[in-house]
């Protein structure tokens, strides 16, 4: 049986997709997705992400640490920001954490309830990622979160990186996306860091003096482990 592959590019497209008996796989690289994963790496317990500023700020007065960050920075008045450094400190350890993010959440808690799966990919766990897929005959979405509705480099290649470690197994493209993201990968797959270096995020993050999180973020196969959505947290 051929795995069926799509590609979402940015979540204002997912009015147009079908999430039911669907895994879908969310790409925030930067840096929703990388946070998460590096974060359960570390021996956090779980994650909440929540879409709303103002539902972050609610777990963080029930006494949940809580992670906020718009436009690239952090929030103020949370403990937290979206860089992944800030989530290998041993003190989290055994935690859970409310998390907010201007993408990366939101393309979570639209697959919520509707999703068959919903699983967190990034460079740092990629190599787990493709293997879980590889076992799996499911229909699979790749979410890009994109930014503010729009689509972006890095979650599309890291989607085109996913499709080619999957050209193993007997795969169909099902839209234009899949093809895209394909593409995409292989026009920069050589030299993919430098290749990324002309996205807009990346521009934008290095203006904030953020190149460590984004050389981070970009290296791959950092951590064994798959986080996925139970029920409203995200967990190993």
């Amino acid at each position: 049986m051929a795995s069926q592959i799509e590609v979402c590019l940015t979540p204002d497209l997912l009015p147009h997709f079908d999430l039911k008996d669907k895994i879908v796989v969310v790409i925030d690289i930067l840096r929703a997705t990388s946070c998460i994963t590096t974060a359960l790496a570390s021996g956090v317990k779980s994650i909440i992400p929540v879409r709303e500023v103002e539902e972050c700020k609610a777990l963080q007065q029930k006494g949940y640490l809580a992670a906020a960050e718009r436009g690239g920075k952090k929030v103020e008045g949370f403990d937290l920001d979206n860089s992944p450094f800030s989530y290998q400190n041993p003190d989290l350890k055994g935690k859970t954490i409310a998390m907010t993010t201007s993408n990366g959440t939101l393309a979570i808690d639209l697959s919520k309830n509707v999703a068959k799966e919903v699983l967190i990919g990034s460079f740092l766990n990629q190599r787990t990622l493709c293997n879980y897929l590889q076992k799996k005959e499911d229909k699979i979405l790749l979410f890009c979160a994109g930014w503010k509705g729009k689509e972006n480099m890095e979650d599309t290649f890291f989607a085109g990186a996913l499709i080619d470690d999957l050209s193993n197994m007997n795969v169909e493209l099902e839209n234009d996306g899949a093809f895209i993201a394909k593409a995409v990968y292989h026009v920069g797959r050589n030299q993919y860091k430098k290749f990324l270096r002309k996205s807009s995020h990346y521009q934008r993050l290095i203006g904030f003096g953020l190149e460590k999180d984004i050389d981070f973020c970009f290296t791959a196969n950092q951590y064994d482990v798959l986080p996925y959505l139970k029920g409203n947290e995200i967990v190993l």
